[in-house]
């Protein structure tokens, strides 16, 4: 090696030739050719996974007993052949179309991982058919560079060594389509009632566009998901047609998109325990990288915060009066009418009950962590409370402006002076107090007139933690449900409790308390009856001169917050059915039902007293 070279002076000598340069090079790859070599060699094709032995993920009450256990595997293996050519080819399409020529693995995708990992970000897909079928098979899915080479090393190999129809076999059945199925013959089954070689192109479009995850494509989940599933199976379509494998004319005949049946939750999750995983999940997703797929894999230990004694007394409470009060038989305002509700700790978050509908199995729709029931006048305490803050209301300054004390019409149920309030402070900073205080951006109506009197759509979990900022001097806590998570002995990042945050003045809190005080006493205590001064009860509801097609009522001590609402939904109807009649005479449109589930909820929770309704007559 003529370094530094010879015959040259000054910082000529110091320039390489392009002899050494490229000698370096080819050194280089060479000594990456022998080290791929190397670990070729070396790496063997591993058995598979078996799914025996996949352990359940475990759900667990806030005491540490045992609320569930979720664990069974839904797979069932089928040969190739019983998958419709068509259904092959759309998957083929969506995720790998160069599948039959390719090597097994992804140059780009392989830089692209790279690229990241160099910058320090996370690891990237972009992978082959070959290299999804590995990882699900042999590997798992972490998302690590160590995990990744290994990946690449298998791909290969079983590229080289199983024939393509092989490997696509085994992709569809062990691929996760959500709903707990892994295998296109369970997700078949899942999605359509039907074995997989009864399924027809357009519903293999369907499932083919679940692989690129079901959590934001499964259409039954939420209207986004819905949005965003049509438009990629309408998409795999047309590729099939760019590819090759599907003409024009055929395509021409799928324009109606296939509905899959709704999901089905094993009997285990019976009652309320489905609607609990349900909410322990999505804080579990939106805290950590833990997706469905891997719950449903499984070995996962998850701490709630729900309290078995709670969520009893709230499903006691909710059957009691619909019972008591609602008779589907007699009336036909009384039917398709539903409830959800939801308790939090004002202290610091945490859910301890929900009701979400009659039987997690029967009626899948979450009613306590769903958005789309209109609030009405539940909203308005986050208008007076606007409305203090925009006329600076505090400790210091403790007198508002006479025009914006509401109190009053709090109580009278009175609309326009928060409709004429909304449109001088601004309805921005009515939309952002709300928002702060722990209602989502999402479900916040357009900012019209009526804003101010309810036409946003906030879940009554959401509503319920809200209203702690109330009691809780203007401080707001995000809900939480999930304390810990624990897989093979190590905890997961990511559950600490939420903190406090300051969202109004501590004045201003107290204003709106006052007046929400004499709310709840109109509500729940019958005429000339008293409130017991030790049972501090701070509420909101939707009254008679709502017209909006729910009741709310929320209910906040010092201890719990819990909100209820009631409504009317008819599958296949896309808007919520009027709620006039419900009940029968007197019942004030329904809304005189969820404080009654309120009060029996508190009176079998509270050690002390609660405010005991008496049954007026009227109610019959």
């Amino acid at each position: 090696m003529d370094y530094p070279r010879s015959g040259l002076r000054g910082w000529r000598r110091w320039v390489p030739s392009w002899k050494l340069v490229s000698g370096l090079f080819l050194l280089g790859v060479g000594a990456l050719v022998g080290l791929f070599a190397i670990l070729y060699t070396q790496v063997e094709i591993p058995d598979p996974h078996d799914s025996a032995r996949r352990q359940a993920t475990v759900y667990y009450w806030a005491d540490g007993s045992r609320m569930v256990s979720v664990g069974d595997v839904n797979r069932q293996d089928i040969d190739l052949s019983q998958v419709p050519e068509s259904v092959q080819e759309a998957v083929v399409a969506a995720e790998n179309a160069d599948f039959y020529s390719d090597w097994g693995v992804s140059v780009k995708g392989i830089a692209r991982a790279a690229l990241s990992a160099a910058k320090g970000g996370e690891t990237q897909g972009g992978s082959t058919i070959t290299q999804q079928y590995v990882k699900n098979t042999y590997l798992t899915q972490d998302q690590t560079v160590s995990r990744k080479v290994r990946e690449l090393v298998l791909s290969l190999k079983v590229s080289n060594q199983r024939s393509k129809s092989e490997i696509l076999e085994g992709y569809l059945n062990t691929s996760w389509f959500g709903r707990g199925a892994y295998g296109i013959q369970a997700a078949s089954y899942a999605y359509y009632g039907v074995p997989a070689k009864d399924l027809n192109p357009s519903q293999g479009a369907l499932l083919a566009s679940l692989l690129k995850g079901a959590d934001s494509y499964d259409p039954s989940i939420s209207p986004a998901n819905h949005r965003r599933a049509v438009d990629r199976w309408s998409w795999i379509l047309d590729r099939q047609v760019e590819t090759g494998s599907m003409s024009p004319e055929e395509r021409a005949r799928y324009q109606e998109f296939p509905e899959p049946k709704p999901p089905v939750k094993p009997t285990s999750q019976a009652g309320q325990i489905g609607y609990l995983i349900d909410i322990a999940n999505k804080y579990i997703k939106s805290h950590s990288g833990i997706t469905d797929r891997d719950l449903a894999g499984g070995g996962y230990r998850v701490h709630t915060t729900f309290e078995k004694d709670k969520v009893r007394a709230l499903t006691r409470a909710v059957e009691t009066v619909r019972a008591d009060r609602l008779d589907p038989r007699k009336r036909a305002a009384d039917r398709h009418v539903e409830v959800g509700a939801a308790s939090v700790r004002p202290g610091d978050g945490a859910i301890v009950a929900v009701y979400g509908g009659s039987d997690a199995t029967k009626h899948f729709t979450n009613n306590a962590d769903t958005s789309g029931v209109p609030a009405g006048s539940a909203f308005k305490p986050f208008v007076y409370a606007a409305a203090l803050e925009a006329a600076d209301v505090s400790e210091e300054n403790p007198e508002p402006a006479r025009p914006l004390n509401l109190g009053r019409s709090l109580v009278d149920s009175d609309t326009s002076p928060f409709v004429e309030v909304g449109k001088k402070i601004g309805l921005r900073k009515v939309r952002a107090l709300a928002v702060a205080s722990g209602l989502r951006e999402e479900s916040m109506a357009k900012l019209e007139p009526t804003f101010s009197i309810g036409t946003s759509t906030p879940s009554a979990v959401r509503l319920a933690s809200a209203y702690t900022t109330f009691v809780n001097g203007g401080q707001a806590t995000e809900p939480y449900s999930v304390t810990r998570i624990e897989r093979n002995g190590v905890e997961v990042d990511g559950f600490d409790r939420p903190g406090k945050r300051r969202v109004m003045d501590r004045k201003g809190a107290s204003l709106v308390s006052e007046a929400l005080l004499e709310v709840g006493l109109a509500a729940v205590t019958p005429p000339g009856d008293r409130k017991p001064a030790h049972y501090p009860v701070w509420a909101g509801r939707t009254g008679p001169n709502d017209h909006m097609k729910s009741a709310w009522f929320i209910g906040v001590t010092e201890k719990l917050s819990t909100s209820v609402t009631m409504f009317r939904t008819k599958p296949g109807v896309p808007h919520l059915l009027p709620m006039r009649g419900v009940g029968g005479p007197g019942s004030e449109r329904g809304s005189a039902f969820p404080p009654l589930i309120w009060n029996a909820y508190h009176e079998a929770v509270t050690p002390s007293p609660g405010l005991h309704l008496q049954k007026p007559e009227t109610f019959s």
